[in-house]
């Protein structure tokens, strides 16, 4: 994936008379996402901490850019700019380079942890999901009604609700 920095700014071809207006693009090339972290440096990042895991506080440095996704067909705005968005980078002690990157459309005044906790919490998500499919059913449906699919997802919906909360509250009062 590639991307434009925080300061590039589209260029206006002129018009030659003939067709359509020209849209307007941008000079330089996009860099890959590892360029832009590389050129920041690890130094431009800092220490942040996404949530407290069972035995610690689970933490890592990270480093946050503004960029231009450039990529196959990027969505331009009206006046050809392309939006900006949220490059992070994990970049652990003793490693020589970034491991792990996403991307982010989150607005310019979230605080730095919000991405970081966000882009974290893909584990949760998926443990979700596999509970959904192998313990309460999602993924055994055989109907072939639309209604009859809404109807089998959203109890298993309210199942993993009912579930949930039982696991968050374990000490809730049971019946003798």
């Amino acid at each position: 994936m590639t991307a434009h920095g925080q300061d590039a700014l589209p260029h206006q071809p002129d018009y030659g008379g003939l067709g359509p207006r020209p849209l307007p693009r941008y000079r330089t090339r996009p860099g890959a996402l590892r360029e832009h972290v590389l050129a920041a440096g690890r130094s431009s990042g800092r220490t942040l901490t996404w949530r407290t895991g069972s035995k610690a506080a689970m933490s890592s440095h990270f480093v946050l850019l503004r960029v231009r996704l450039a990529g196959r067909r990027p969505k331009p705005a009206a006046d050809g700019t392309i939006p900006l968005g949220w490059l992070i980078a994990q970049w652990p002690e003793g490693e020589a380079e970034p491991v792990k990157y996403w991307i982010s459309n989150l607005p310019v005044d979230i605080p730095a942890k919000d991405p970081v906790r966000l882009a974290k919490a893909r584990w949760r998500i998926e443990h979700d999901y596999r509970e959904l499919k192998t313990t309460l059913g999602l993924g055994r449906f055989e109907g072939r009604s639309f209604t009859s699919r809404h109807r089998h997802v959203t109890l298993v919906t309210a199942a993993h609700l009912f579930l949930t909360e039982q696991w968050r509250n374990p000490k809730a009062p049971a019946r003798a």
